[in-house]
C-alpha cells in the first residue's frame, strides 16, 4: 500500500464516511489544527529526552494519553453531522484534564502575573501547543450546529488550560525560568 493516493491533488479530501470536501473546509481546518497541536505536543515532549526528574514517567504517560485523545477529537471533527463517531469524545476526558490541572497547579503555587512563554524548551513547546489548541477551539466553535458533540469545544478549552499548567510544571521541575510580563515595557 502506498502512502500517497493522488485523490487530493485537486484540492479535495475525504471526511470519515467518504464525504468529499475542499481542503480548506472548516472541518478540515479544525481537525488539521488538532493534528498540528498533537505534533506540537510531540515536539515539546522530544525536548524531555535525557531529562531525569521525579514524576517524568507519569508526566509522559499523561501527555501521551492527551495525544491519543486528540485523535478522538479529530474523529469528532472529521465526522459529518448525523453520522456515528467511532472514537467518540467522553466527558470523563474533560474530568481527567481538570483533575490533572488541579494536581499540578497545587504544586506550582499561585500565579500572580501574566507570564511569557519561555523557559525550558519543552515548556516553550507546550505553550506553542496551547496556542494551536486555542485555534482548533475557534474552528470548532465556528462549526456551530454542524458539530454534533459540543464536548469537543469544552475539551479543547480545557486542554489549552491544561497545556498552560503543564508548561509551568515542566519549568518548575526542570529549572526553566518563568518570565513574568513587564507591563511597563
Amino acid at each position: 500500500m502506498r502512502i500517497y493516493t493522488r485523490s487530493g491533488d485537486k484540492g479535495q479530501t475525504s471526511l470519515i464516511y467518504g464525504n468529499r470536501v475542499a481542503k480548506n473546509d472548516l472541518r478540515v481546518e479544525a481537525y488539521g489544527t488538532c493534528d498540528e497541536a498533537n505534533s506540537s505536543i510531540g515536539l515539546a515532549l522530544s525536548h524531555l529526552k535525557g531529562e531525569d526528574w521525579l514524576g517524568k514517567d507519569r508526566f509522559m504517560e499523561v501527555m501521551q494519553r492527551i495525544q491519543t485523545i486528540l485523535f478522538h477529537v479529530g474523529a469528532e471533527l472529521a465526522t459529518p453531522k448525523g453520522k456515528e463517531v467511532k472514537w467518540q469524545l467522553k466527558k470523563e476526558y474533560i474530568d481527567e484534564l481538570e483533575k490533572q490541572i488541579d494536581e499540578w497547579d497545587e504544586d506550582l503555587g499561585p500565579l500572580k502575573n501574566f507570564i511569557l512563554p519561555s523557559g525550558h524548551e519543552a515548556s516553550a513547546g507546550l505553550h506553542m501547543a496551547r496556542t494551536v489548541v486555542r485555534r482548533a477551539e475557534r474552528y470548532a466553535v465556528a462549526l456551530g450546529d454542524e458539530l454534533e458533540n459540543q464536548l469537543v469545544v469544552s475539551y479543547l478549552n480545557r486542554l489549552s488550560d491544561f497545556l498552560f499548567v503543564a508548561a509551568r510544571y515542566v519549568n518548575k521541575h526542570l529549572g526553566g525560568r518563568e518570565v513574568t510580563l513587564d507591563p511597563d515595557v
